[in-house]
């Protein structure tokens, strides 16, 4: 391979990793700042800058408002500065604020009301959600849903499954009390649940049987990440015997949307628990590599699998942001809600010490999980 071919194949490897980890990034940044924007502009709060990225500015615009709109050269986030801020984490300037004729104040981030100030804070977040809703409902009107049955085709030899006492036919009814109405559903709650012993209920020939089964922790990789998950060693055929391809109007494929986006919340919630208490790994963590690698694989697979993956992580960024950690929206939402019980704000000193403490704590999560896509990167 000459010299020329060479760097032209790895431009165009880049470009087939950059771009689509672009696009999903973007996408989910851009509508997370447009609803702190949008609830900014409806309670009367000027906005200085829309910025998606950070860093120097790479191209802007002014709108008729005077919001400067623009594309910073580091494309790892963006913000919303208010007028009266000091800073892109909405730290309001005192000196600044003092200064203000009550005009001016109005019009400031901290001179609005807590409930206001709320508001457009949980804005953020919540447009998350709305964006994952949008997009599975796009999906599942457009393309359908697929949807197989939970029969059990294979019980593989040795594996926990078959200790247990399925059988081949077996169709798994529920897990726990949890009625399973499709195979994606009973692989979902075998995973987030660990190693923990299952309570299952089978329909065989018939007849209810119940079943208890402890999933083994396996290997396994997906899109090139090597994963520690709870597997049962049941499958389903592959021919895809059983997998009927549903597909609703628009105003049943919302509704679709909604469980969709309330399910993957509360499985990352899960998930999440479990790595706490010591029940599931935390390697499934990852950050901007692990995002740009899965982005890269999900992208060969077609342009709806690429937005499938931007409402995954979209409900995922809009749920971190409500945790209550100081420099998270959920941190400022606490802040408030302490302000609305005494009546006043924390001390500026108080409030100085949390975003502190916010900050170390997000550096320390993006340094873990940039530690984790490093670790998996020089495994391969």
């Amino acid at each position: 391979m000459g010299l020329v071919e060479w760097v032209g194949n790895l431009g165009l490897s880049a470009i087939g990793f950059i771009v689509p980890f672009l696009f999903v990034l973007t996408l989910v940044v851009f509508f997370h700042e447009l609803g702190h924007f949008l609830v900014a502009r409806w309670t009367g709060v000027a906005v200085k800058t829309f910025s998606i990225g950070f860093g120097p500015e790479l191209f802007g615009f002014n709108d008729r408002k005077g919001t400067r709109w623009k594309l910073a050269a580091i494309p790892l986030g963006g913000y919303v500065r208010f007028f009266g801020d000091e800073n892109e984490a909405s730290v309001p300037d005192r000196e600044a604020l003092e200064a203000m004729n009550p005009d001016d104040r109005e019009r400031s981030f901290a001179g609005k009301g807590v409930a206001a100030r709320a508001a457009i804070v949980a804005a953020g977040p919540i447009a998350n959600f709305v964006l994952a809703i949008i997009i599975f409902t796009m999906i599942f009107s457009i393309y359908g849903r697929e949807v197989m049955s939970p029969r059990i085709d294979s019980v593989l030899p040795n594996s926990p499954a078959a200790a247990a006492g399925f059988k081949p036919g077996d169709v798994v009814q529920s897990i726990d009390g949890t009625k399973v109405t499709s195979f994606s559903e009973l692989q979902r709650i075998v995973t987030l649940g660990g190693d923990q012993l299952l309570t299952v209920v089978v329909k065989r020939d018939g007849k209810d049987v119940t079943l208890s089964v402890r999933p083994k922790m396996t290997e396994t990789t997906i899109f090139g990440r090597t994963q520690k998950m709870a597997m049962l060693g049941v499958s389903r055929s592959a021919n895809g015997a059983g997998v009927v391809i549903v597909h609703y109007t628009v105003p049943q494929a919302a509704w679709q949307a909604t469980q969709e986006t309330a399910s993957i919340t509360g499985n990352t919630l899960s998930y999440l628990a479990s790595v706490v208490v010591g029940r599931q790994s935390a390697d499934q963590i990852g950050g901007p590599i692990q995002v740009a690698t899965v982005s890269a694989d999900v992208a060969k697979l077609g342009f709806a699998a690429l937005v499938n993956l931007a409402a995954i992580l979209s409900i995922s960024i809009g749920l971190i942001n409500l945790f209550p950690i100081p420099m998270l929206d959920g941190g400022h939402l606490m802040f408030f809600a302490v302000e609305a019980i005494r009546g006043r704000p924390l001390s500026e000193r108080v409030q100085e010490i949390g975003f502190r403490v916010g900050f170390a704590a997000v550096l320390m999560l993006m340094i873990f999980a940039t530690w984790n896509d490093i670790i998996h990167l020089s495994s391969l």
